[in-house]
């Protein structure tokens, strides 16, 4: 009768001990999978956006500024004539910034060149930069989508 009774707790202890188990590994592995795999974020369109103060940039300078969530390279090239461009290279998403030496957008990424009209000058990018508008309102700089 003795060995009746112990086949059942066994089972029940295999049981629990393997659903223990199971439990723990789920539990390391969902946020693992979470975060391999995380949820799709609708982006809010933005298209305009005050970005810096015009004191900020001295003649022939730029920075990179955010536009939403996307980064903008802004270029105060002269007294009145700003422009904007994508902050990242067609090539391979890299971040450009504007060298004063030479008058140019740079990629570092893989030594790309662009113009001040975000033409490609040298280098493996496949395509111009994306334009954006610039409009000075009193010490803002408004930075909108479409060039012009």
């Amino acid at each position: 009768m003795q060995a009746e009774t112990k086949t059942p707790r066994r089972g029940l202890v295999r049981w629990l001990l393997g659903g223990g188990l199971t439990a723990s590994v789920a539990s390391f592995l969902y946020p693992v999978i979470r975060f391999m795999n995380p949820p799709e974020v609708s982006e809010a369109a933005v298209n305009e956006a005050s970005v810096a103060k015009v004191q900020d940039f001295t003649l022939n300078s730029g920075k990179i500024v955010k536009f939403g969530s996307r980064p903008v390279l802004l270029i105060r090239a002269g007294e009145s004539d700003w422009r904007a461009f994508s902050g990242t290279c067609t090539h391979l998403d890299c971040t450009v910034q504007y060298q004063t030496a030479s008058h140019q957008i740079w990629c570092a990424c893989h030594n790309g060149f662009y113009d001040l009209n975000g033409r490609v000058v040298s280098g493996p990018p496949p395509r111009p930069l994306e334009e954006y508008a610039v409009h000075i309102r009193g010490d803002e700089v408004i930075v909108t989508r479409g060039a012009g």
